[in-house]
């Protein structure tokens, strides 16, 4: 249903309503900003991406086929935008590489996860979240958190599926790894003994 009233909007805007496109502007606002917020870390300029993001919809909305979702098209312009900027910031965003952890390590603080409350695991992963990579970082956000099929990401990405879930499971295993340096010491032994 949704899919035929966002073409029933696209439609009235082909047909010139410009006053069509926000409807949809309204619908998936929030969508690109929170991946442009947390691919950029910057409230700031996921503003500015957001608004980049719609304009350049607007402007191409002629080129959507509907072969895929309209958000999974808007998406990827949303994707692309924040690429473009962090490129052209790069040293901005630079990351430091983490070292490799062992399954064992893995399992133990999957436990650990398990076991703190969904309050603090919540604060927990989110702030991890911004140490890791942009490419990784997004890709977990839009796989976990926005619950997109791995198609989805492919086609946001351009990715292919085995690059899309190798960026998946290393982003899972750096995750991990920020997430064991950051809880204290005491929590993981109180909880790791349960």
């Amino acid at each position: 249903m949704t899919i035929k009233n966002d073409q029933i909007y696209i439609n009235q805007i082909l047909k010139g309503d410009a006053n069509a496109f926000a409807f949809l502007v309204e619908k998936y606002k929030i969508m690109v900003f929170t991946l442009a917020l947390k691919m950029l870390k910057s409230r700031e300029e996921a503003e500015e991406i957001s608004q980049d993001t719609f304009i350049k919809a607007y402007k191409n909305i002629d080129k959507f086929k509907g072969d895929a979702k309209f958000s999974t098209w808007l998406y990827k312009i949303a994707y692309r935008t924040c690429l473009d900027s962090i490129k052209k910031n790069s040293k901005k965003y630079q990351t430091g590489t983490i070292d490799e952890i062992t399954i064992n390590k893995i399992k133990s603080t999957e436990g650990v996860l398990d076991s703190i409350e969904r309050k603090e695991r919540a604060e927990i992963i989110n702030k991890c979240l911004i140490e890791l990579p942009e490419d990784e970082r997004s890709v977990i956000w839009l796989f976990y958190f926005e619950e997109l099929s791995l198609k989805e990401i492919i086609d946001i990405t351009d990715l292919s599926e085995a690059n899309v879930k190798v960026k998946l499971h290393r982003a899972r295993k750096r995750l991990l790894t920020i997430v064991e340096k950051r809880v204290e010491p005491e929590l993981i032994n109180h909880y790791g003994r349960k």
